[in-house]
């Protein structure tokens, strides 16, 4: 009998030591390190794209030259023939499609909607296929080598499925994304940065 008086105590003591223990803080761990990733300002690229909102729905493969804060991209059918060329510079956009619509707007995310069927955040896409979000995104995640698998930039979601390679600044190969209804997947073939 002694010897269980003494025991109980002893194990209120410790449940109670643990008890204490679970609030207290966890101590603060060091976040991840990002691998650095240079943001080239001027590139080509080609690829595969496909998007759809839930209703509409489109996909063919993308050439795209961005030069500071001009673009030029074509749009093509899984075929190779062009369906619509969109230029923007700082003067507006200007679509020209294969049946020959020419329609101008104040920038290309006005347009490219009228090609691919849904919303498309074209102001962020240079950030965003070179994994190298601004400073206003937030990234979730990590991949094993340190760069972006997912980041998360005014509601839009960004996932990062592949790079080019196994080096901390290989860009991406495939992406996906998302906001509400609406998505965007690209797989980039080829990439070129451009002085």
């Amino acid at each position: 009998m002694t010897t269980r008086r003494l025991s109980l105590p002893a194990a209120a003591v410790a449940a109670a030591a643990l008890a204490f223990s679970a609030c207290a803080p966890l101590p603060a761990t060091a976040p991840a390190d990002i691998a650095a990733r240079s943001f080239s300002s001027a590139f080509e690229l080609q690829g595969r794209i496909s998007a759809n909102d839930g209703s509409r729905a489109a996909s063919g493969r993308i050439e795209w030259r961005h030069e500071h804060d001009t673009d030029s991209f074509a749009l093509l059918t899984p075929m190779g023939q062009i369906v619509a060329t969109l230029d923007a510079d700082a003067a507006g956009a200007r679509l020209r499609t294969a049946d020959g619509q020419s329609l101008h707007a104040d920038s290309a995310e006005a347009l490219l909607p009228r090609v691919l069927g849904t919303e498309v955040p074209a102001g962020r896409l240079s950030r965003w296929v070179q994994a190298a979000p601004d400073a206003g995104a937030e990234v979730r995640t990590l991949d094993d080598a340190g760069r972006p698998a997912i980041v998360i930039d005014q509601g839009w979601r960004i996932e990062y499925l592949e790079y080019a390679g196994a080096a901390g600044d290989a860009p991406p190969a495939r992406l996906d994304i998302s906001r509400g209804d609406a998505r965007i997947r690209l797989v980039i073939d080829s990439w070129t940065a451009l002085p």
